[in-house]
């Protein structure tokens, strides 16, 4: 009779255990023990190599416009804003997406460079629209500066619903992202970021060879403006990954990764997607290459 009684506090002990060891890992170890087969994107790994912010108020450089600059704001009211702004996403139609295609783009790295606190750091500091003053103190931010705008902007856009269909999560640490992902496709996964030398203007790139790399079961990981890193991280129903070779007018080489987007029937009219191509909501799938400190998980 002990013996059963037992059982359920040894299994609690040994859950708790193991909770507590993994708690204490570093992230690069947390990375190894959940995802064992899995490479670390060298953006990833550049991330987690800066000195750690502590909440110290140290100056972190994060640029400033909406929070809707990016391709994944799907229900964004007013995007014409965004014609011919550099940060924006090329969007194309997955026909097109094959050898011989032609088409102008400019890859960037992204200005904002703030590094990866552990979990048990960010567990610690307010990350809530209710609690700004809170955490702008924190950080020595001055009250209605652009850094405190953007800042505020970054934490609305995590507090908003998704759109149907749409599972997001926004992952203040690389522990917590790493948890969602395995939550929603499991730890035998593939990461995949785009690869390329820093650009400053747009320049003619030619499509020399496409992978699809996998379909419905594929989430994204875009990194916010934030002063630690934090990124929107959501999964997408009908969404297909591909991986494209390029190669620029200049003879660069780019690895980009491409989503395609099958289902757009959720999407705002006005989103700059269907005024680039020209298409109404859920006509055609519609593709979009990601920045370099975007990261595009696949269920093998």
């Amino acid at each position: 009779m002990m013996k059963y009684l037992l059982q359920p506090i040894v299994a609690f002990l040994v859950v708790a255990l193991l909770a507590a060891t993994l708690a204490a890992l570093s992230p690069e170890l947390y990375w190894k023990s959940m995802l064992p087969s899995t490479p670390m994107p060298k953006f990833i790994a550049d991330l987690l190599h800066p000195a750690v912010n502590d909440g110290s108020g140290e100056s972190t450089t994060i640029r400033s416009g909406g929070h809707c600059q990016f391709d994944f704001c799907y229900a964004d009211s007013d995007d014409t804003k965004l014609h011919g702004n550099p940060n924006t996403t090329l969007f194309f139609l997955e026909k097109d997406l094959k050898a011989g295609h032609r088409m102008n783009f400019l890859f960037m790295h992204a200005s904002n460079q703030a590094s990866f606190s552990p979990r048990e750091v960010v567990k610690s500091i307010p990350f809530s629209s209710r609690k700004m003053a809170e955490i702008l103190n924190k950080f020595a931010v001055t009250p209605g500066s652009v850094k405190a705008e953007v800042m505020n902007n970054t934490i609305q856009l995590c507090e908003e619903s998704g759109i149907k269909g749409e599972e997001k999560y926004c992952a203040t640490s690389l522990e917590s992202m790493v948890d969602f992902i395995t939550s929603k496709l499991g730890k035998n996964v593939e990461a995949w970021s785009t690869e390329g030398k820093k650009e400053t203007k747009k320049q003619e790139y030619t499509i020399t060879q496409g992978v699809k790399l996998g379909e419905a079961k594929v989430a994204v990981c875009h990194k916010l403006n934030y002063v630690y890193a934090v990124f929107y991280c959501h999964k997408i129903q009908n969404t297909v990954a591909y991986t494209v070779s390029l190669k620029g007018a200049d003879g660069s080489r780019v690895k980009a990764v491409s989503v395609c987007h099958r289902d757009t029937s959720q999407w705002n009219p006005k989103h700059l997607a269907f005024q680039m191509l020209k298409v109404k909501p859920g006509s055609v799938p519609i593709c979009h290459f990601l920045f370099q400190d975007t990261v595009t998980w696949v269920q093998r």
